[in-house]
Formats: structure tokens, C-alpha cells, sequence
């Protein structure tokens, strides 16, 4: 967050912000309204919402999820390849006389060992968990570690005296001064922000589904956040100027109060793939029944064959409910086996991916001008504008003033989507970003 602002400078950057807050809250909360218009037999996602405009496109909107989804798994799995190692010197190659020693052993400090290991025995057995309810304690342990890292740049930006700091610009840096177009780095905003894809599985979770209490959720759920990028991203773009990077812990010096916010980041980042892993694996296995469906000549009949994971909830794959027929508990099975063999195929590319590529800031840009503009802005855009008010299509009632004004908002919504898309990956494809 602090590197999105470098191209910004400081108040063009808080402005930025603050309207991406804006439009990814207005994106939650028709979800909200939208979800009403899955029938009640089922629970909502952006596969059956897609079913009811146009079965056709749907492996559009699917891939656009998997791709977000994977792409920010991968980007976790880059962070933990650049603090595991820093953590491993600050502890056991602290003294400048073990410097050497440290070649000696570099394999101890390389960062595919860590990730290989941190994937096997932390995130593999998390992402085999079915229900995002199975996660909450994991959640509050990451929002703790979030808490830490806070305390730790406000600490480092009162103490910045110390550090090698660059120039800090309250407006759009000009000149030499600006290495990196502001479109490059707008996508990581938007990426920040983006929890669209869980949205679904939180309200088909809930006991009451109206939308004056879900509302609730988002509005809670974006402030926080707010707050919390100002702190980091605000504070940590002031403590190191023009000379911030993508990964602002690796500019601390080691100490212990950086190690343990290295440690907190790692556990964040632990604990987070696994919400990117569900929603992934749920648009892969929609794909496969797309595509399926489409050989079978089925496409637009079989509307029912699209089963989201939330279906697949329990805890104990014994906890079975009373009432079933006979087809039903081989139809769990058979799609239990469909859902561990998905887990699987996005955890080796995932890793395969994260140990090849080094430049998070990069990752970060491309995930956010493509899937995370998607899911924040376009998806529920387009769904909001053709959905809310079709109850009244066809009938002489008249169309309350607040069906307007979210139908609209919809359509605004989606067409900011696709320009921030367009413009987002032109800049990075034409001027580039930085790969650090």
C-alpha cells in the first residue's frame, strides 16, 4: 500500500483512496441487493447471478474470479519468499562476524526452501477446509497481526530519523521526480479493497438476509479498512519518500520489534490464502461444468448443474443431513473429490508460480487491473443494472426512486470498471512498474 502512493504523492494518494473505498463499498452493497434475485433453494454467487442475465458468459466472469483469486494467492506466497529468510538472519545471523557463516549456509536463506515449506504444513491443510466459518478464528488471528504492523509503521514513522528517507511529495511528483506513471500503481488501491469475491459466502451464511442488516457487514468491513491503509500507507509512504518499495519490511533495519512485524505479515499472509484459495477453486469447478455442459449441447438447461462450494459446508464430512435420497450422498462425494483435486492443482501452480517470480509490486498491479477491477466494479455493476428493478419490467407499478438511483449506480460502476481497466494495463504494459 505505502508503494501505491509513491506515484501520487501524499494527498492525490489519500483522494484515491478514499474514491476506491467508495466504489468497492457501492460494489458490496449491490451484491447485497442483488443476492434477493437467486431463488431461496439456492445460495447466491456470481455463477448463479450469471445464469439469470445469460448462461453464455458465464465462464467469463468465473475466470475473471480464478484469475484474481490466484493472482493475490500467488503474491502472498512472494511475500512469505521475501520475510521468511529476513526473519532466519535477524535471528541466527544477527552479529556481522556470522555474515559469512550465512554464505556458508545460504540455503537456509533461500527464499523457495521457506515457501516450499510454509505451503506443505501451514496453507495446504487450511485450504482443504470447505467452510469459510472454519477460517473465522484463523481471521482474527490475521486481523490481530494487521493491528501489529500498524503499530509498527506508526512507530518507524515517528522514529523515521533513522531511516534513509526520500523526498516526500504532498502533490504529483513532476519531472525526473516521477519514475512510475499514477496508473500503474492505481490497480493496487483497488486490489486493496477487493473482498467481493467472499461477499456471497458471508451472506449465504447469515440468518437474516435483508439488506438492511447485511449492509451492515460492507460498511463495517470498508471503513476498517480505510482507516488502516491511511495509517500504513499514508504513514509508510512519509517514513521513506520516493525510496519506497513494494515490500515496506524489507526497509526496516532487523530488530526485535521488525522481526515480530515480520513474523505478524507472515502470519497474515498465511492465514489470507486460504480465502483466496476457496472462491478460486469454487470458479474453476464452475468452468469444468461449463465447459461440460457446452459439449453436451446443455448450456442454457442445465442451470442447476452449478453447485457452489457453500453447499459443502460442514466441518465433518460425517455431519450428513437426515433427509437425502439415495443419489444425494454420492453427489457429495464425487464433488468433494472434484473440489480436493482443484485445491490441489491451485496450490502446485501457485507455488510453482511463486518461486519463479520475485517483484510483488508487479503481481499486485496486474491482479488489480484485471480481477480485482472485475470483481469490485464490472461484476456487480453489470449484475446491479440488469437485476435490480426487473421485478417491475412488464407491469404498470411504479419504480421507487431508490431502484433508480442503485440501477445507476450500477451502470456507473461498471463503465468506471472498464475504464480503470483499459487505462490500468495499458500504463503497465507501455510504461511498466516496478519490480521490487
Amino acid at each position: 500500500m505505502p508503494f501505491a502512493f509513491k506515484p501520487f504523492g501524499l494527498m492525490p494518494g489519500l483522494i484515491t483512496l478514499t474514491f476506491c473505498g467508495i466504489c468497492s463499498l457501492c460494489g458490496l452493497l449491490l451484491q447485497t441487493r442483488i443476492a434477493k434475485y437467486v431463488p431461496k433453494s439456492e445460495n447466491a454467487s456470481f455463477a448463479k447471478l450469471t445464469q439469470l442475465i445469460n448462461p453464455s458468459i458465464s465462464v467469463v466472469f468465473d475466470f475473471a474470479i480464478a484469475v484474481k483469486c490466484f493472482g493475490v494467492g500467488v503474491s502472498y506466497l512472494i511475500i512469505v519468499g521475501d520475510l521468511v529468510p529476513q526473519i532466519v538472519q535477524s535471528i541466527f545471523y544477527r552479529n556481522d562476524d556470522n555474515m559469512s557463516g550465512s554464505q556458508e549456509h545460504h540455503m537456509f536463506l533461500d527464499r523457495r526452501l521457506y515457501i516450499t515449506l510454509i505451503m506443505v504444513f501451514v496453507i495446504s491443510p487450511l485450504c482443504f477446509k470447505r467452510s469459510l466459518n472454519s477460517l473465522r478464528y484463523a481471521s482474527m488471528i490475521a486481523i490481530v497481526s494487521v493491528a501489529y504492523l500498524s503499530g509498527l509503521i506508526i512507530y518507524h514513522f515517528v522514529n523515521r530519523h533513522q531511516l534513509e528517507r526520500g523526498q516526500v511529495y504532498f502533490m504529483v511528483p513532476h519531472g525526473d521526480s516521477q519514475s512510475h506513471s499514477p496508473l500503474t500503481t492505481l490497480p493496487i488501491f483497488v486490489f486493496a479493497y477487493t473482498c467481493h469475491h467472499n461477499m456471497f459466502s458471508v451472506i449465504n451464511e447469515q440468518v437474516d438476509k435483508s439488506f438492511k442488516v447485511i449492509r451492515r457487514i460492507p460498511i463495517f468491513a470498508i471503513v476498517l479498512a480505510y482507516f488502516l491503509y491511511i495509517i500504513i500507507g499514508g504513514t509508510g509512504y512519509m517514513t521513506f519518500g520516493e525510496n519506497i518499495v513494494g515490500n515496506i519490511l524489507t526497509l526496516y533495519p532487523n530488530s526485535i520489534s521488525t522481526t515480530i512485524g515480520r513474523l505478524a505479515m507472515l502470519l497474515l499472509v498465511m492465514l489470507a490464502f486460504p480465502l483466496q484459495c476457496h472462491p478460486c477453486r469454487s470458479s474453476v469447478k464452475n468452468i469444468i461444468i461449463f465447459i461440460e455442459n457446452f459439449r453436451k449441447g446443455k448450456l442454457y438447461d442445465n442451470r442447476a448443474s452449478f453447485i457452489p462450494l457453500d453447499n459443502f459446508n460442514s466441518e465433518d464430512p460425517q455431519e450428513e443431513p437426515t433427509q437425502q435420497n439415495n443419489e444425494e450422498p454420492n453427489l457429495r462425494s464425487e464433488s468433494l473429490r472434484h473440489i480436493n483435486i482443484i485445491t490441489l492443482c491451485i496450490l502446485l501452480f501457485s507455488y510453482l508460480l511463486a518461486i519463479s517470480i520475485t517483484s510483488l509490486a508487479k503481481v499486485l498491479a496486474i491482479v488489480g487491473a484485471t480481477g480485482s477491477t472485475s470483481i469490485s466494479f464490472i461484476l456487480p455493476g453489470l449484475f446491479g443494472y440488469k437485476l435490480i428493478g426487473s421485478e417491475f419490467m412488464g407491469t404498470n407499478e411504479r419504480v421507487p426512486t431508490s431502484i433508480k438511483i442503485f440501477k445507476y449506480l450500477s451502470l456507473s460502476l461498471f463503465i468506471w470498471g472498464i475504464a480503470v481497466m483499459v487505462a490500468s494495463l495499458s500504463a503497465i504494459v507501455f510504461l511498466g512498474t516496478s519490480s521490487h
